[in-house]
């Protein structure tokens, strides 16, 4: 029975294989190594330079945690945490939040000063 729209027949050709596009076996893929970090070399004990630095710039900065004096001044997290506390007490910095894990402090300002000293 011929097509009644006039296509060709319904026979389509057989597909030809490409030349040289067959599987074979893929290669395995290799684990990368993963991200390697630098080894932090900080201090363990303040120097002279260090402390006065930390005395002279950390009460200037707008949010002082341990984590940014860490990183600012290249000194372990712990000696971080103590000079903050000293810092604290000496009236240079206040402390906003305490948190076990983090403890956030500002600069202490003038007005602030003035209010403490009245009561």
């Amino acid at each position: 029975k011929p097509d009644p729209k006039g296509g060709k027949t319904a026979k389509a050709a057989p597909k030809q294989k490409k030349e040289g596009g067959g599987g074979g076996k893929a290669k395995k893929k290799k684990w990368s190594k993963g991200k390697v970090r630098d080894k932090l070399n900080n201090l363990v004990l303040f120097d002279k330079g260090t402390y006065e630095k930390m005395i002279k710039e950390v009460p200037s900065y707008k949010l002082i945690t341990p984590s940014v004096v860490s990183e600012r001044l290249k000194v372990r997290g712990s000696l971080a945490k103590m000079a903050l506390r000293e810092l604290n007490n000496k009236g240079l910095i206040r402390l906003v939040s305490k948190h076990h894990s983090q403890l956030i402090y500002t600069r202490a300002t003038k007005g602030e000063e003035e209010e403490e000293k009245k009561e």
